[in-house]
């Protein structure tokens, strides 16, 4: 009996991708581009978008700082781990408050709003931006510090991208609020957040970098992967700056879907993982320590 004929629209090319996969990939490519010039295009025109992103740059930067004790360093005190978990808690959870939700509340009381209308607008949109923060931790598969893999597909992926993942959904806010900052009028205010937030992604980074080697990972890729864990924030910075910029209705409402999902990270991350190794005091002090820190960047500055 002969073979079966095949055929050519059948055959798939080198590596089994057949041509529509080849489409899809270029169509995708190429969206991405118009992206990127559209972004290229506003950043050249709009002076605070550039602003947004190079902060967002610069706590990147703070990142990949963060994981070059690393290249010294074979283990990570569980203490440390919470301090270091904790301090990041203070630092957003204040940066929520006095960065976030406060000018949010500011600039609708400019814009005419009542108490309770101001209020109520800002109470949705947190718990919008809370929503947003659920689905998308539904949805990415993801790894914690402490706890394990988490979100759907988790178990086809190797644990050092799941912690990639992991940080990328815990950046996303970061990088929301320094746009969403630096599109609210208040320069300074909004250089502060970026501070602060830098400063808490230099431990941070040197905790990724450390829990990939814990891993098993070669030392060369934890340190890269650390470093490169960031380039979330000025992603996120720019694409929230370019949404808001030129829209004052809509900027309240991205200073409070910012925060929301910042206390959706703090509530629903940070501090459960600072607490499951049993060191809770190491991790309420790290987590007063960022928080009096970062108001005082805020108040103090702006």
């Amino acid at each position: 009996m002969s073979a079966p004929s095949v055929r050519p629209q059948d055959t798939p090319l080198s590596g089994g991708w057949r041509p529509r996969t080849w489409l899809g990939l270029a169509l995708v490519l190429a969206g991405a581009g118009l992206v990127v010039l559209h972004w290229v295009e506003v950043m050249r025109q709009e002076l605070l978008v550039r602003q947004a992103f190079f902060a967002g740059l610069l706590a990147a930067g703070a990142t990949a700082a963060g994981t070059l004790p690393a290249l010294f360093s074979r283990r990570l005190a569980g203490r440390l781990l919470d301090g270091v978990l904790g301090f990041g808690a203070g630092v957003m959870l204040a940066a929520s408050i006095f960065s976030l939700i406060v000018p949010a509340l500011d600039v609708l009381a400019e814009q005419g709003a009542g108490n309770w209308h101001a209020a109520g607008t800002v109470a949705l949109a947190v718990l919008l931006g809370g929503a947003v923060m659920l689905v998308l931790e539904r949805c990415v598969p993801h790894e914690h510090f402490i706890k394990g893999s988490d979100g759907v597909g988790s178990e086809r992926l190797k644990r050092g991208w799941l912690f990639v993942l992991a940080i990328a959904l815990h950046n996303i806010p970061e990088g929301m609020a320094i746009g969403a900052a630096f599109t609210g009028g208040d320069g300074v205010a909004a250089s502060a957040l970026a501070t602060g937030i830098a400063i808490q992604d230099i431990p941070e980074g040197f905790v990724v970098a450390m829990a990939l080697l814990a891993l098993g990972y070669r030392r060369r890729f934890a340190l890269t992967v650390g470093m490169l864990s960031g380039l979330v924030e000025p992603v996120m910075a720019m694409l929230g700056a370019s949404v808001l910029v030129g829209s004052p209705l809509l900027l309240p409402w991205g200073l409070a879907l910012s925060a929301g999902a910042m206390l959706f990270v703090i509530s629903h991350e940070l501090i459960p993982e600072s607490h499951r190794q049993g060191h809770e005091l190491w991790a309420t002090n790290g987590l007063m320590l960022g928080f009096v820190l970062m108001m005082l960047l805020d108040t103090a500055l702006g």
